[in-house]
């Protein structure tokens, strides 16, 4: 059976197969509702999916047997983790900022713009996927982890005796508070952007207790993202539209053709996508401003001035939030969509305007970077790309998958929020957006912003497009998760010890125990956010 579905990979709509994935995405939707609203985080349920499959494929029914195949397990764990951060992320928490504003007849508008940015941010990340902007060789630490996962379920042996001991330090270390994702994502990932990620939250750790310096208060932290954000997409469009970008009359140059020879997405069609894009976000911004009413609370001018500069937040925040989570494996979009709003506030735009421009930012980027990590899971398990026409067959089911799942999204949404909201269950991070639009814009912010931008930008000028110093750096300012800093730091260390003196098998083992160590941290804080396993 598995040598025929290597040759053809198996489709979303067979009847058992879309079945599951319904199933599967409601499970998936209520968990995000739930841990957003009570805990203001998403689980990656990822590795949750991929059990629920291996379980299911040990059920002597001839229809549950076919998920012993690695593809079907992929297509399960697409399901669950697209719709868990599809609800939590991209629907609820965009819709409970007018609710909290005390404007609830926008909730519906943001829901509709909202989703309608989810899908958009979606198909932008499949239609980028192993392009040279978003190499599907690129870290993708948690598709990893899945991927490896899935892998040692079907093969047993050795791997999964690894997999399992890191797994199991993975529940151990995260139970006594440590980590362990990060110390998996070090053996894993790029080390110079990690090793700027790893400075970056040690300074956030540390400036305040040893220096009394805030550098999230003072929007250091903000300040530098910019910064290092504006030329990170410079540096993102000279890659894809640069110099070498095409004839005229739209072919392709022959260094064009060579740099795509090792890539499934030619950059020409990643050009297209994101000019595609950009527009798609123009017309939901549009659409939202419509809707929403605010040809009522803005001049012409200014309603134009909300749709451009919205839809180009959007963008990207999309595309900062896809680079730290592809080389990191961490995503900071709230702290990005706070950017969002700062910049917003400075411009001018009405509170109304405000809420249904940071939901729409909100919406954005986490989409983008869960279904990066799934197709990073699938293109492992076809074998990194070395059959081609698998690869994008398979990536295409993938994504219609996650299109099932982001739909199941939305209905689970539309019928719950009402009694979530009801009962004043809402993301706490919408209640940090609100209390920063009613307390209006802080005078000095602007100075502060631009610069801090300065070192953000010299810092990700220096390391260029591939290491992304500047950006991690950032990523690690915004995140305050105790002890990451160390855990980064210290994973990296090892990680250079064990590839400078050990043999090739040990470090080919330390890549499947850092798995372990991510599948382990996701699996206890899953159950520890379900059943409060730790006070």
């Amino acid at each position: 059976m598995e040598n025929e579905q290597e040759k053809r990979h198996p489709k979303t709509f067979e009847p058992f197969a879309f079945i599951l994935i319904v199933a599967t995405s409601i499970l998936g939707a209520i968990i995000g509702m739930q841990i957003v609203t009570s805990l203001g985080v998403t689980p990656n349920t990822a590795i949750i999916g991929a059990l629920v499959a291996m379980l299911i494929a040990r059920i002597p029914i001839n229809w549950f047997l076919r998920y012993k195949s690695v593809h079907r397990q992929n297509l399960v764990q697409t399901a669950i983790s697209s719709a868990t951060f599809g609800a939590a992320n991209s629907l609820l928490i965009p819709i409970g900022i007018p609710y909290l504003m005390g404007t609830p007849d926008l909730v519906v508008p943001m829901l509709l713009g909202a989703a309608l940015a989810m899908f958009a941010d979606a198909t932008i990340l499949y239609k980028i996927f192993d392009s040279k902007l978003f190499p599907a060789s690129g870290t993708w630490a948690p598709g990893v982890a899945t991927a490896e996962s899935i892998k040692a379920g079907d093969k047993g042996g050795k791997r999964a005796g690894l997999l399992g001991i890191g797994a199991l330090i993975g529940v151990v270390g995260s139970y006594l508070s440590i980590p362990m994702s990060a110390f998996g994502v070090a053996f894993i990932g790029n080390i110079w952007a990690l090793g700027m990620f790893g400075v970056g939250l040690l300074i956030r750790q540390y400036s305040m207790p040893l220096f009394q310096i805030d550098v999230n208060a003072l929007y250091i932290a903000h300040g530098v993202m910019i910064g290092a954000g504006i030329v990170a997409l410079v540096q993102a469009a000279i890659l894809v539209f640069g110099v070498s970008g095409k004839k005229k009359g739209g072919t392709a140059t022959r260094s064009e053709k060579a740099s795509d020879a090792e890539y499934t997405r030619p950059i020409a069609e990643a050009r297209r996508t994101l000019g595609l894009g950009f527009i798609a976000y123009l017309v939901i911004s549009l659409l939202i401003a419509i809707i929403g009413g605010l040809v009522t609370h803005m001049s012409v001018g200014m309603l134009i001035g909300f749709i451009v500069f919205a839809a180009f937040a959007a963008f990207v925040h999309e595309i900062i939030v896809g680079i730290a989570a592809m080389h990191s494996g961490w995503f900071p979009a709230f702290a990005v969509a706070f950017i969002t709003l700062l910049g917003g506030m400075m411009i001018g735009f009405p509170p109304v305007a405000l809420a249904l421009l940071a939901g729409f930012s909100a919406a954005t980027g986490p989409a983008f970077a869960d279904m990066g990590f799934d197709l990073k899971t699938g293109y492992i398990l076809r074998g990194n790309g070395k059959d081609k026409e698998l690869e994008r067959e398979g990536r295409k089911q993938q994504y219609i998958t996650a299109l099932i799942a982001f739909a199941v999204a939305l209905v689970t949404v539309a019928l719950a929020y009402p009694s979530y909201f009801a009962q004043n269950l809402v993301p706490p991070i919408d209640k940090v957006y609100v209390s920063t639009i009613q307390a209006g814009a802080t005078p000095g912010v602007a100075n502060q912003l631009l610069l801090w931008a300065i070192p953000g930008a010299i810092l990700q000028l220096i390391g260029g497009s591939k290491r992304q110093l500047g950006v991690m750096f950032a990523t690690g300012l915004l995140i305050a998760t105790a002890n990451a800093c160390w855990a980064v730091l210290v994973g990296i260390a090892i990680r250079f010890l064990v590839t400078r003196f050990a043999k090739q098998e040990a470090v080919a083992s330390m890549t499947i125990l850092a798995a372990g160590f991510i599948a382990g941290d996701a699996l206890y804080n899953f159950f520890n956010s379900v059943f409060k396993l730790k006070k």
